[in-house]
């Protein structure tokens, strides 16, 4: 009796299968830590980082008008108003007339917000500088690396949503008009 013959793929396929099953039961336990860390700094700093996490979209596309803001980090319009009122109040964050629509304006990012961004950078940087402190730097390249093309692929298939955390000097191609 002869065994069977396995047709070229067929392996690669269920390897496949089982390597994506996987990694659809990673990306939501990822979630969920994520989840926890932003629900744990909220507690320990009044909603300033929910509100300076606005700055990364401002700093890295340029001044924005309000609703292209919320639109871009995917949060309710009146969630992204109060965040820019405090913006606003501490300094981090101007109002300017909007040049094409004197009516509107655009959100634009003071020297401090640049200082305040700056320093939430660094302390998100230390924390994952302690996360990593024990793997080599191949690996952590690694992991950069195939995050960022896992990002942009997610990005990339997910219909209508732009994506405002790209990496510095990329433009997403997919930005409502009015931020363009």
């Amino acid at each position: 009796m002869t065994a069977p013959v396995a047709t070229p793929g067929t392996a690669d396929r269920a390897d496949r299968e089982t390597a994506v099953r996987l990694l659809s039961e990673q990306v939501p336990r990822f979630m969920r830590l994520v989840h926890a860390l932003k629900t744990q700094a909220a507690k320990n700093d009044s909603g300033d980082r929910a509100a300076l996490v606005l700055l990364f979209p401002l700093v890295r596309l340029g001044p924005l008008r309000q609703g292209a803001l919320a639109e871009l980090v995917h949060a309710d319009p009146s969630t992204v108003s109060r965040h820019v009122a405090a913006l606003v109040e501490r300094g981090l964050v101007q109002r300017v007339a909007d040049e094409s629509d004197g009516r509107a304006s655009r959100l634009h990012v003071t020297d401090a917000g640049h200082a305040a961004l700056d320093a939430f950078r660094r302390d998100r940087e230390n924390h994952f500088a302690q996360v990593t402190a024990r793997w080599d730097v191949t690996d952590l390249a690694t992991l950069t690396t195939l995050l960022g093309r896992f990002l942009d692929d997610m990005s990339a298939t997910t219909v209508a949503v732009p994506d405002a955390c790209t990496p510095e000097g990329s433009t997403p191609t997919d930005l409502p008009r009015e931020t363009r």
